[in-house]
């Protein structure tokens, strides 16, 4: 078995042949990481060979790309692939493909070949090294068909290097200690779900309260102290000797949007999971308290109330959002307590200040910054504040036929035009980003004028200042677009979130805890929402980021993650854990 000091120890020839399977004919690659030699860690190695590549000719890049086999082509028929080839098209089944499924395969592989010039290339043994299905693997390939030619050729690259680590792992026997489970429980909490067709995991709903019972399930086979509080969330301590110790926080939220993804949130709950299962098993405890929340609402789809679980921990809940009504009339006061929770316990879960350390939140980048520049983490250092809104424009119902075009109040014209005023004002500047996600005509007919729109805003900016003068911008042209057009409007807040800073003191830690383990100290806004906004109100905050696949889409079903990087990111927290000071 090779290692990773032997690797270290080879002569440049000897490491090259070490390594020739791990890149498809293409030796050029080893050779030039071997003089970054000596490696520190996996991470290293897998950087110095990704740098191999991001620094090499367009034409040396494309050969890589060229070498590489079709997937159930005519070398795989023909038996013609390398052995590594061979073995990971075989775990996905590819060797099984149906006559139909070949013919497809072969039809896919041709258009993809004219389009990009290149073959089609994907890790097909996934994000847990398990295998995708071929089922999988072809809605993969319709989909990347459509991708412009510059974002696929990145991405072919980025498979590339996925293989190539997938290879690594084989050939250096690599067990990764916490990024299996990870991965098995979040496949396990997404088959719970409110909706057959996708992830929906709404405040206190079945799928909510199940998903719940299993966290909690699992906290105390972790050897947890556990209990679920009057919000709704899932609390799990590992005691430090002392009794009298404070307490560290970390965790995320469980809930989730409308067919949302597997990792939003939930990673920062599982990852500390698998490692507080990994100390209760070693008997080793922290000189503190870590407590574990998996933190019941973050996400605002029932109620329209963001941070419910967070603000209640911070002591920030407002107890009026009990009378709140969902779709379908219920409160939420009433459906806490179909749930067997106390409301009025609610202040009660307030933590004070003087018992916390601190809290640090792990969570999937939701972007592609991480992804475009090859690494797995990122440290936080700050949240952009949010402002969210509902808009309702009235105008006039009328004849679509007989309402001349300069006698109309159309509400839909007016929320097309507002839609473009968002998008000119929030384009003037950097780290400053505006949205509408929802855009509806009530009771709207092909022969009737819109007489009335809904559409929500949602505006964000790193520096509060910047995002309180796109706001008003905002909010001055929807009043004169509204008087110009004839079109009565309200405005409803939903959401006012400062931004928050993380801890310059917590974010050095966790940078030299990615220093430790091979990686560069790599610094990054977050442009969404995290539960640490609302514990920033209570104590110092930090966020360590997880790379998102798929172009670093999240809210969706294509939200992705590896278990390397989930392994990667536990030991990190791990070890800044165990440094903590």
């Amino acid at each position: 078995m090779t290692t990773l000091q032997d690797l270290n120890a080879f002569d440049p020839a000897a490491f090259v042949n070490a390594l020739h399977g791990i890149y498809e004919h293409s030796p050029w690659i080893p050779e030039r990481a071997a003089r970054s030699r000596p490696f520190s860690s996996l991470a290293a190695l897998k950087l110095a060979l990704q740098d191999a590549v991001e620094l090499a000719s367009e034409d040396e890049r494309l050969s890589l790309l060229r070498a590489h086999p079709e997937l159930a082509g005519k070398a795989a028929i023909a038996g013609a692939l390398t052995a590594e080839s061979t073995g990971e098209q075989a775990a996905s089944g590819l060797n099984l493909c149906s006559p139909d499924e070949y013919a497809l395969l072969q039809r896919l592989n041709a258009d993809y070949n004219a389009r990009f010039g290149f073959p089609f290339i994907l890790a097909v043994k996934g994000p847990t090294g398990k295998g995708l299905t071929r089922q999988a693997i072809i809605a993969t390939f319709e989909r990347r068909l459509k991708n412009r030619v510059d974002t696929e050729l990145a991405e072919a690259l980025r498979q590339v290097q996925r293989i190539a680590e997938i290879r690594l792992n084989a050939l250096l026997n690599v067990q990764l200690a916490y990024g299996a489970a990870i991965m098995d429980w979040a496949e396990q909490l997404g088959a719970i779900s409110d909706d057959e067709h996708g992830l929906t995991c709404a405040y206190m709903t079945p799928a909510h309260r199940r998903t719940a019972a299993l966290l909690a399930q699992w906290m105390r086979e972790a050897g947890m102290q556990v209990h679920v509080d009057a919000v709704g969330n899932v609390v799990g301590r590992h005691a430090a000797a002392d009794p009298q110790a404070k307490a560290l926080i970390t965790g995320s939220h469980y809930d989730t949007v409308r067919n949302g993804g597997k990792y939003d949130g939930r990673l920062g709950i599982l990852l500390p999971l698998a490692l507080v299962r990994a100390l209760h098993a070693r008997g080793e405890r922290l000189p503190f308290h870590l407590d574990l929340i998996g933190f019941a609402e973050e996400e605002g789809v029932r109620f329209r109330s963001t941070f419910l679980g967070s603000s209640a921990v911070a002591g920030a809940f407002d107890m009026a959002l009990l009378d709140r009504l969902d779709t379908d009339g219920v409160t939420m006061r009433a459906a806490l307590k179909a749930a067997g929770h106390d409301p009025a316990a609610i202040p009660g879960i307030a933590r004070r200040r003087e018992d916390v350390l601190g809290y640090v939140e792990v969570h999937i980048e939701q972007g592609p910054v991480l992804l475009e520049r090859g690494l797995p983490l990122g440290v936080v250092g700050a949240i952009a504040g949010s402002s969210r809104y509902l808009v309702d424009l009235g105008g006039l119902a009328s004849h679509a036929g007989t309402t001349p075009m300069t006698m109309r109040r159309d509400a839909a014209a007016a929320a097309a035009e507002i839609v473009l005023l968002v998008e000119q004002r929030c384009g003037r500047e950097d780290a400053l980003v505006g949205t509408v996600g929802q855009l509806s005509v009530p009771d709207g007919s092909v022969n009737v004028v819109p007489g009335r729109c809904r559409l929500s805003l949602d505006i964000r900016a790193a520096s509060d200042a910047v995002r309180q003068a796109a706001v008003a911008d905002v909010m001055d042209g929807i009043r004169a677009i509204c008087e110009r057009r004839g079109i009565d409007y309200g405005v409803e807040t939903l959401l006012e979130a400062a931004a928050a800073p993380c801890a310059p003191r917590l974010m050095d830690q966790l940078g030299a805890a990615l220093e430790r383990a091979g990686l560069p100290r790599f610094e990054l806004l977050s442009g969404a929402g995290h539960d640490a906004m609302a514990l920033a109100s209570l104590t110092e905050v930090a966020m360590l980021f997880t790379r998102c696949g798929n172009g670093g889409i999240s809210h969706n079903p294509l939200e992705t993650m590896t278990a390397d990087d989930a392994d990667v990111a536990a030991a990190v927290l791990l070890d800044f854990l165990r440094s903590y000071r």
